[in-house]
């Protein structure tokens, strides 16, 4: 029975990267670029929703200000390009620092604290880093800043092409969500998660309980910083908005939906999420008003996200 529902998950998961893979050539076939458009967007925002998942689903760290570290991978490839250095191999990696960086200072602070007030603390440091961002009048301030150049690689890869940039916003989905799968059943992993199920136990056998959290608190914060990195290229724009603690939300949203503590259930439920977004705003300005009843349905009757239903059905 157990087997069953691993391989009706697996069936889902493998049609769903069988589909992300072959999109593009769906897209060339048909002359449809809207469809190419969305999913990388998507699969952008699915690589934010998976890195969330880890601290999370994994890690019970219920972070409302993971948004930050989007706008701040986004602003580091926005300033750079801003001031004359368009090298991808010096935006992305000063991307990925900065947010790490951010990351360790929110996570050594907010780490002390647990419930509602790691909540807070949380949301607290996004609204700063909105707020910070929002002042930057060299930068477009509150309006935001236009990139008018793509991050460059010496000619390895073209990111003005729309194919080119979709396989390597895909590649590095699939690859943070290796990273993810290996930190999850590594000996760190059943700490983290051992930590999140019984903290004061894990800290009586000798665990630093802390020091794991902060640790993958850190990871997390920097694959989100390459998920911001990827939407400022794809946008060619970058803007206080979008590490409005709003954002935060609408990520974890696509974590529940998906599944909470499920390795592929991110994804899914970001792919859901935004299709839903879309369709619903061609009917309405006011979609948020239906998709918020329908969250309520999933967390009532389904619990577990899309992942969890899939997993009851095959035992049924």
């Amino acid at each position: 029975m157990k087997s069953s529902t691993i391989n009706a998950r697996n069936v889902v998961v493998a049609l769903v990267a069988l589909g992300l893979t072959l999109l593009p050539v769906y897209s060339a076939l048909t002359g449809n670029i809207f469809i190419l458009t969305l999913f990388t967007r998507i699969i952008i925002f699915a690589l934010a929703a998976a890195s969330l998942n880890l601290i999370m689903g994994y890690g019970g760290m219920m972070s409302f200000g993971h948004a930050a570290y989007l706008g701040i991978g986004g602003y580091a490839v926005g300033i750079l390009a801003f001031e004359g250095i368009g090298s991808g191999f010096i935006q992305w990696p000063v991307a990925l620092a900065a947010s790490a960086l951010y990351a360790l200072v929110i996570g050594a602070l907010s780490l002390r604290t647990r419930g509602v007030y790691f909540i807070m603390i949380t949301l607290a440091f996004a609204q700063m880093a909105y707020y910070v961002t929002s002042g930057l009048s060299r930068y477009g301030g509150d309006d935001g800043l236009t990139i008018y150049k793509r991050s460059t690689f010496g000619g390895l890869i073209d990111l003005s092409n729309r194919t080119q940039f979709y396989y390597l916003c895909l590649a590095c989905l699939f690859g943070g969500i290796y990273l993810i799968w290996r930190i999850v059943n590594s000996r760190f992993g059943m700490v983290v998660q051992g930590v999140r199920s019984n903290e004061q136990r894990m800290q009586a056998i000798g665990y630093h309980a802390n020091r794991y959290r902060l640790v993958c608190f850190v990871i997390s914060g920097t694959i989100c910083g390459l998920a911001g990195a990827l939407l400022a290229n794809n946008t060619d724009f970058v803007s206080p908005a979008g590490m409005y603690w709003t954002r935060s939300g609408e990520l974890m949203v696509m974590v529940v939906f998906g599944g909470m503590g499920s390795l592929f259930g991110p994804v899914i439920g970001t792919i859901v999420f935004l299709l839903l977004e879309e369709l619903l705003s061609q009917f309405t300005e006011y979609w948020a008003l239906i998709m918020g009843p329908l969250l309520l349905l999933i967390v009532l009757f389904a619990r577990g996200g899309i992942m969890g239903v899939l997993g009851r059905l095959s035992r049924d």
